[in-house]
């Protein structure tokens, strides 16, 4: 019988003793940025428990659909929000400033865009990223990047991860999500804010770790959308999956190949499993699109939602030629979303080295 080897040495920076921190109370107020199905559903969870929040929205219609009929127009349409506890604005500093919390909810390319105009200082705030993507010009890590541009230690930055499409946790479905960092109070702190019935919260100090896996595992998402809708089965999906997770964990941590114990399941085989499999899935469905005989460009310009995995697949390009030959699933995908790459000559590869 196979048992998992615990290794509880590696796993201490996973399995965390609780502990809230005090700089943020139950008053403090949160300011989400982001207006799309992510942002509503986390509007929707804060307004449940009660918090009183500010919503900085610069789509007009959305604004305007907010403020007249209590629900986003665009994104979660049929999801009514407690507009009695929102305070709506289109600048971004007004909604900043008066925050204690900023949770950034908005696709990884359009980042900048949203706070290009921040002038509130940030270094009394907790800044929370729930953006599972890059920055694709600098091929950079979000939590990377705010760190850098706005001198922010890793203490005053969280990142939100786990399995969680926005169409259930907007519904109330019952989600787990992880919260990541290294000031592991205030992460207990963010989740305390974040917790309902249907919303279980676990915490982690590594949130490179979470962050990574939360990104490199679009890839394998659009990777998996290519193979169905290309024709194949649930018994080569399930191989290709499994063939995912091994060389992700590589992606994170060469070492860990040998020993995932230092990863926690839920956290991390649970977001790429639903990425994988379930039709919410975004980069899932570019790769349908695409398996179905749509160009990257076309399949692109059909999607309604930004698929992070598109920008994603761009960081193999930053790897060494060695790197990239131990990551044959990642590099297919880069080849077939970047140099035109046959999707059926890629996956003709693809079955030849499945294992």
């Amino acid at each position: 019988m196979f048992r998992a080897r615990i290794n509880p040495v590696s796993l201490r920076d996973f399995w965390i003793e609780k502990g809230m921190d005090n700089s943020i109370k139950k008053t403090s107020r949160c300011a989400v940025i982001g207006h799309g199905s992510w942002a509503t559903a986390l509007v929707k969870v804060l307004t449940t428990n009660e918090l009183s929040i500010g919503w900085y929205v610069r789509n007009p219609e959305v604004l305007e659909s907010l403020r007249n009929e209590k629900r986003n127009c665009r994104y979660l349409s049929d999801v009514e929000l407690d507009m009695n506890r929102i305070t709506l604005s289109d600048d971004v500093n007004e909604i900043v400033g008066e925050a204690d919390i900023i949770l950034l909810v908005m696709p990884a390319a359009y980042l900048k865009c949203y706070i290009s105009d921040l002038r509130v200082s940030l270094q009394e705030k907790v800044v929370v990223s729930a953006i599972k993507g890059i920055i694709p010009d600098e091929n950079r890590f979000v939590t990377d990047y705010l760190k850098q541009q706005y001198n922010l230690s890793g203490g005053q930055v969280c990142f939100v991860g786990g399995p969680t499409h926005a169409e259930e946790v907007g519904h109330g479905r019952l989600t787990y999500l992880t919260i990541a960092c290294s000031n592991i109070g205030k992460a207990h702190a963010v989740g305390e804010m974040l917790k309902t019935p249907f919303l279980k919260v676990s915490y982690v100090r590594n949130m490179r770790y979470l962050e990574r896996s939360a990104v490199l595992k679009n890839i394998y998402a659009v990777m998996a959308g290519i193979a169905v809708g290309l024709g194949y089965g649930d018994n080569f999906i399930s191989v290709l999956v499994a063939n995912c997770i091994k060389e992700m964990y590589f992606l994170l941590d060469p070492q860990s190949v040998n020993d995932l114990t230092k990863f926690e399941p839920s956290n991390f085989f649970g977001d790429l499993l639903v990425s994988c499999y379930s039709s919410h899935s975004r980069n899932r469905q570019l790769g349908v699109l695409i398996g179905r005989g749509n160009t990257v460009k076309s399949a692109l310009n059909e999607m309604t939602m930004v698929a992070e995995g598109y920008f994603a697949s761009r960081i193999v390009s930053t790897m060494t030629e060695e790197q990239r030959k131990l990551l044959p699933i990642a590099e297919l995908a880069y080849q077939i979303l970047h140099k035109n790459l046959p999707v059926r000559k890629a996956m003709k590869t693809l079955e030849e080295i499945l294992m």
